[in-house]
C-alpha cells in the first residue's frame, strides 16, 4: 500500500529506521512511533517507498 502524502511517508521512512536500528526508538514521535508499534517491517518498506512526485503534503481529512 503506498503512502498517501509526503508526511505519511517520511514517518514511515523514520519508523523504518528505527525497525532496522539506525535511529532509536526514543527519537520517534507521533505518527512515526505509532506506525513503529503497529506496522511490520515488509508494510513499512511499502510506505517508505512511495514516490514524492504528485503526493500532496499532508492528507487532507474529510
Amino acid at each position: 500500500m503506498p503512502a498517501t502524502s509526503k508526511a505519511q511517508q517520511k514517518a514511515a521512512g523514520a519508523a523504518l529506521a528505527a525497525k532496522r536500528g539506525e535511529i532509536k526508538v526514543s527519537e520517534l514521535k507521533g505518527a512515526s512511533k505509532q506506525m513503529f508499534e503497529s506496522m511490520s517491517e515488509k508494510q513499512l518498506e511499502e510506505f517508505a517507498e512511495t514516490k514524492l512526485k504528485g503526493l500532496p503534503e499532508h492528507k487532507t481529512r474529510h
